[in-house]
């Protein structure tokens, strides 16, 4: 495995969320605590920061220009000229949004988590470009990492105290069948975020593992990307080839952090990603 690199040297408390955004050819990237939304453009090193309203879980490309945000207090929607308005405003006590993805049909499906990680005090919601949202897992302690196989009948999911990745079947009537795909072993870290290459190999990053992990399908270990930085939250496929690895990290709960918690790292031609389907709305 190639070995990685400094994309952006930072300190952020909770850096998050890694998506390539194709319209702008630039990596999303997020600091929740710090509510900092970031982009990265690998080509020319320009780099942008902008101030969220709220502690911001994701932020993902909708299909007419601009972003769709998972905040606090619910999903909002981030115009091309900037301007802020809610999608769906859903705001509980002690809560917070986190990690989300985009599906095959363009929903978005959000996560949230209470601050204070109470066992199944958290969700996992669909939510469509007319603001409808709808629950599909209730009881969810920590929301993280979704993706789905290449020809989308598959949905990968994790809530990370499990020290699971689950699978599901995936169609157009939801998800069923949960049954775990791997099992993190003891010591080794927690599963936080993932993502899902063009061999439909799952790679999902271990917080306390200080590494980012290949699974094939069938569950088998296949790769292992060593990190100095012990709090790994996310990785995603970026580059106008998709082939680089980018991969988030964070500073927070660490007595001592490693000079590098809470930059974006990226492993050049680490694999091949997939084209992330835009928010539909």
């Amino acid at each position: 495995m190639t070995a990685y690199e400094v994309a952006v040297a930072a300190e952020a408390t909770l850096g998050e969320g890694p998506t390539w955004d194709p319209a702008t050819g630039s990596l999303l990237w997020l600091d929740i605590l710090g509510m900092r939304l970031h982009t990265y453009d690998p080509v020319t090193g320009r780099r942008t920061v902008r101030t969220t309203p709220q502690h911001i879980g994701a932020a993902k490309p909708r299909a007419g220009g601009g972003l769709v945000l998972n905040l606090r207090d619910g999903v909002g929607l981030l115009d091309p000229d900037g301007s802020f308005r809610w999608l769906h405003h859903e705001p509980v006590p002690g809560r917070r949004g986190n990690d989300a993805a985009v599906a095959p049909d363009g929903s978005l499906w959000a996560g949230t988590m209470r601050y204070d990680e109470g066992v199944g005090g958290g969700t996992l919601s669909r939510v469509t470009g007319d603001g409808t949202a709808r629950t599909v897992l209730a009881d969810v302690t920590v929301s993280n990492g979704t993706g789905w196989s290449p020809d989308g009948r598959l949905m990968y999911y994790v809530d990370t105290p499990t020290r699971r990745v689950d699978v599901f079947d995936y169609d157009a009537e939801g998800i069923r069948d949960r049954r775990p795909l791997v099992e993190i072993e003891e010591g080794a870290g927690y599963p936080d975020g993932l993502t899902v290459d063009a061999d439909g190999c799952v790679w999902v990053a271990l917080w306390d593992g200080g590494a980012v992990r290949r699974y094939t399908p069938d569950g088998t270990l296949d790769r292992v990307v060593s990190l100095p930085t012990p709090r790994t939250t996310a990785c995603a496929f970026g580059g106008p080839a998709l082939t680089d690895l980018y991969i988030t990290t964070a500073r927070t709960g660490l007595a001592a952090p490693h000079p590098l918690s809470g930059s974006l790292l990226v492993v050049p031609n680490a694999g091949k990603g997939l084209p992330q389907p835009a928010f539909a709305g």
